[in-house]
């Protein structure tokens, strides 16, 4: 990104800049109905999409389609900018450009969403915004499905349908030396000492039983079969496999 020049076929050295005045011209312009000023406050914005989405190219997306989504969201920042608000045009048109991008990474996003998930999710952020310049604060997700009339518990399935994956490789701090990844922030229960240890004593413990208490065992708790399938298997009745395995197992516990 920082060595491209040419973005779907732009030169990006050579965008223009438009000073604050001419584009408040320019806008004074489109408001009147001339769409030559619309094509000229694209052009001398699209440094500013550049500046977007330089904060998503390390997601392995394509700088050509990233620019051209970005693009998107401009021209309906441009479209929908109201001069009267008294706000610079770059802090109206960055977040709808960060939306474009966020909405286009959400759609192509490997693990698939269904269409009508994906539609309650975005009326719910949509909703969200809206909340949020009403009463001035982050409103709850109780809130947001009362606003909608939607089960608080399906706002809270399709907010997180729409989220994007992390990389267990993901920095996630870095101070000049060896990062921390996300990876590093997980806790893994199925592996810990105390599981370890037991593995091995139960390991242990199975050594010490006889060769018709091993079979029933392995039958049973590490093949999943009922105890009418191992009686069947081995050739003797159900109510001897139930005897023999209380005993293999009683034998065992002595052991661990």
């Amino acid at each position: 990104m920082v060595n491209k020049v040419e973005i779907c076929g732009v030169n990006t050295s050579k965008l223009p800049v438009l000073t604050a005045a001419e584009m408040k011209q320019l806008f004074q312009e489109l408001q009147a109905g001339d769409s030559s000023a619309r094509a000229k406050l694209i052009n001398g914005n699209l440094r500013l999409v550049l500046s977007v989405i330089q904060r998503f190219t390390n997601r392995g997306e394509y700088v050509d389609d990233l620019f051209q989504v970005g693009c998107i969201g401009l021209i309906k920042a441009i479209d929908n900018f109201d001069l009267n608000q008294n706000v610079k045009f770059s802090t109206y048109a960055v977040p709808m450009i960060i939306g474009e991008i966020r909405r286009y990474l959400r759609d192509n996003n490997p693990i698939r969403v269904s269409r009508s998930l994906r539609d309650v999710a975005y009326k719910a952020l949509q909703i969200r915004d809206s909340l949020a310049n009403r009463y001035s604060r982050e409103p709850s997700v109780s809130e947001i499905a009362q606003e909608l009339d939607i089960p608080r518990e399906d706002i809270v399935f399709a907010l997180d349908s729409i989220q994007e994956p992390i990389s267990l490789f993901e920095p996630i701090y870095h101070d000049g030396g060896d990062p921390i990844y996300v990876m590093d922030q997980i806790s893994d229960q199925k592996n810990a000492d105390t599981n370890w240890l037991e593995g091995i004593a139960i390991r242990d413990a199975i050594r010490k039983l006889n060769e018709r208490e091993k079979l029933i065992l392995t039958l049973r708790f590490f093949e999943g079969k009922t105890q009418m399938e191992v009686a069947e298997e081995i050739g003797i009745s159900q109510a001897q496999v139930s005897r023999l395995e209380k005993a293999a197992l009683s034998h065992m516990r002595k052991h661990i």
